[in-house]
């Protein structure tokens, strides 16, 4: 385990790589960040395949506190999106609006885990030497995992508050039905409680199916990366952001042509392959619907109108997170200060949801 202090760095969440944002004159320091890695030793999956040891990275910034029972008060769970790492809530539109002194998850005053999920970042993953030899995770070995994270490597008993972004975000959902009475409130970000399907489905099943039947791809056996990555870029790019900053940024056809190589050219640069068609195969068990009601902790789910992955338009966000028995929807309207699905690590659209949960939930 080590310490060290972090520069701030802008990471967009989820699977979105983006090109930095320029640094203000004047940045809070960042706070401290302790690393480390905990240790599962036969670990075996739902589908019944074995991992001899899961390797689980984590980040965490301020001290545990426990109450005169010994239960932890302060802890706080955030979990990332597919393809990201726990780093990028250490970025200036996260971290900077949230963990500084004063801030709504203020880290002198809480215990911020940021977990690498299995199959991301420095946790165990297929790129590490498996390839499509290792096991095929799903969301609930992940939850499982990070629970066994949370409960044995940190020691940490209960849970002040569960949120995340995108995926991290339904992960919320099913930690809600899966470990009821384990935390105090959950925030659900850029997520629907309901199974991948509609169009959510097939821009999946694009980047899936691109992968898989490519011939270079060799069924995961490949000693360069394969022309499918690009694919899988292009379709990243695509969902990310909102229809209006995309137009913005390239208002003509050359102008979009160079956006998108532009990030393709850095996506490819440290992805692979296996790792991204394991990381969105992972949905596949992603069912939070017909557990909702199993959610007894005060819940707010916060989604964005202008979410081309998540569309308010469908119905599903309100109607089904009125199942949950203290579950609160709230949808930002498309403003300029919103980037679609992106959104949900622009903290200071939504914090102040976040600031009104936490005084709801306080003992």
């Amino acid at each position: 385990m080590r310490t060290f202090r972090l520069l701030l760095v802008v990471v967009v969440a989820a699977v979105f790589v983006a090109a930095p944002l320029a640094q203000t004159p004047a940045q809070p320091a960042a706070p401290q960040v302790t690393e480390g890695d905990f240790i599962v030793r036969n670990y075996t999956f739902q589908s019944g395949e074995v991992l001899p040891e899961v390797r689980l990275h984590y980040r965490t910034l301020g001290t545990p506190r426990r109450d005169a029972g010994g239960q932890v008060t302060n802890a706080v769970w955030i979990g990332h999106g597919t393809g990201g790492t726990g780093t990028q809530f250490l970025s200036r539109n996260f971290s900077g609006e949230l963990f500084g002194p004063g801030q709504p998850l203020d880290v002198t005053q809480y215990y911020i885990i940021l977990p690498d999920h299995i199959g991301h970042g420095a946790s165990s993953k297929p790129s590490n030497g498996l390839r499509a030899k290792f096991p095929k995770y799903g969301y609930r070995d992940m939850i499982d995992l990070q629970y066994r994270l949370v409960t044995e490597g940190l020691k940490v008993n209960h849970l002040r508050l569960v949120m995340g972004t995108s995926m991290g975000g339904m992960h919320a959902w099913l930690w809600g039905q899966m470990h009821p009475a384990f935390m105090d409130a959950l925030l659900p970000l850029a997520s629907l409680p309901t199974q991948i399907s509609g169009r959510n489905r097939v821009w999946r099943r694009v980047l899936i199916d691109a992968i898989r039947n490519d011939p270079a791809w060799d069924n995961g056996n490949y000693t360069t990366q394969p022309p499918s990555l690009r694919v899988a870029a292009q379709m990243l790019w695509l969902a990310s952001s909102n229809p209006v900053r995309r137009q913005n940024e390239g208002p003509t056809l050359a102008d979009a042509d160079r956006v998108l190589d532009n990030y393709v050219a850095n996506y490819i640069k440290t992805a692979d392959a296996n790792d991204v068609l394991y990381y969105f195969e992972a949905s596949r068990d992603y069912d939070p619907g017909p557990g909702l009601e199993k959610i007894v902790a005060p819940l707010v789910a916060i989604n964005f109108a202008d979410d081309i992955i998540n569309p308010p338009e469908l119905g599903i966000f309100e109607r089904e997170t009125a199942r949950v028995k203290r579950g609160r929807a709230v949808t930002y309207p498309a403003t300029e200060r919103t980037a679609g699905h992106g959104t949900h690590t622009m903290a200071a659209v939504w914090k102040d949801e976040l600031v009104r949960l936490l005084k709801d939930t306080a003992r």
